[in-house]
């Protein structure tokens, strides 16, 4: 690989965006770079947090390979999976039709289909921590302080506020199952663990469902049960009564009217330049502060502390 097009390739790997990744064509293992060096480009997977570096040397072996001819991405070899993806953000090569080859002079190379952006690349208790933030954010804007007080929202504002608490409950909700799996190993019968902030223990429920129709049956008549007092209508033998005969759905059932709102769509970039913005606030605080809310935070957690040392 010339000096140009090494040039090239490192200044692409320093210009991506902070956050973004890049996956492997094949095995889609996430990775990011750490470094773009004289003799070699540092990339850190995200799976294993495995560092390992990519040689100028084996990038001028690929790029060879390439030269009046194209690459299939399915033909990739593990250990060469990292080079074609990084190779891809520059604009000497393109990715057309699963495969990689050096790119025409009128053709738009870079645009790598193997680069995601940061705001798609973010883990889902990143993705949590961040509509929390933004949510949290405007509440206080919106001095939400109590149900009633959104009466008094705009429209957009309060459609804002309900798409944020929507995100941070289904975000909240898949991490809950996480940590909910994890603590089941730790617990042990009538054991409970203590957090800063709660009490967890194991609790068991039984769920019942019948058993198959003819093992129920068979134990009705074993006992002389009429089947009758167990037998229902089913809805869905019912509904495929309605569509071949002429029996009305009025005739076999109650219908009623269950209103509610639905989520149809979140806007993913406009929240993630919202959110971009704040950071950049908080991070302009000024010493005293931000020293004055470590502060604050410091006291909840000792008091915290204190009370659960108490109990």
């Amino acid at each position: 690989m010339d000096d140009d097009h090494w040039d090239d390739l490192r200044e692409q790997c320093r210009g991506i965006e902070s956050g973004a990744e890049l996956v492997t064509p094949l095995s889609e293992r996430p990775f990011r770079i750490d470094a773009a060096d004289d003799d070699r480009i540092v990339v850190r997977f995200g799976d294993s947090d495995e560092t390992r570096p990519l040689w100028r040397d084996q990038f001028g072996v690929f790029d060879d390979q390439l030269e009046g001819q194209a690459m299939a991405v399915d033909e990739l070899q593990p250990g060469v999976e990292p080079y074609a993806a990084v190779l891809t953000l520059s604009s000497a090569y393109t990715v057309d039709d699963d495969t990689i080859s050096k790119a025409p002079a009128d053709a738009t190379g870079g645009e790598s289909p193997f680069l995601v952006p940061a705001v798609e690349a973010r883990t889902p208790p990143e993705r949590i921590h961040d509509d929390a933030l933004l949510l949290a954010h405007l509440i206080d804007r919106l001095e939400v302080d109590e149900p009633s007080a959104v009466d008094g929202l705009a429209t957009d504002s309060l459609t804002d506020y309900y798409v944020l608490a929507s995100d941070v409950q289904r975000g909240a909700d898949g991490i809950r199952q996480e940590a909910r799996d994890e603590l089941l190993e730790r617990l042990g019968p009538d054991q409970e663990l203590h957090g800063h902030f709660g009490t967890v223990r194991r609790t068991t429920r039984e769920r019942r469902r019948p058993k198959a129709d003819e093992t129920v049956l068979a134990a009705l008549d074993e006992r002389g049960i009429p089947r009758e007092w167990v037998l229902g209508v089913d809805p869905s033998k019912l509904d495929v009564v309605l569509s071949v005969t002429d029996l009305s759905e009025d005739e076999v059932y109650d219908t009623t009217e269950d209103v509610y709102v639905q989520k149809t769509g979140v806007d993913e970039d406009e929240k993630y330049a919202r959110l971009q913005g704040l950071v950049t606030r908080l991070e302009e605080l000024e010493d005293a502060d931000g020293e004055s809310l470590r502060a604050e935070i410091e006291d909840i957690e000792a008091r915290l502390e204190e009370a659960l040392t108490a109990t």
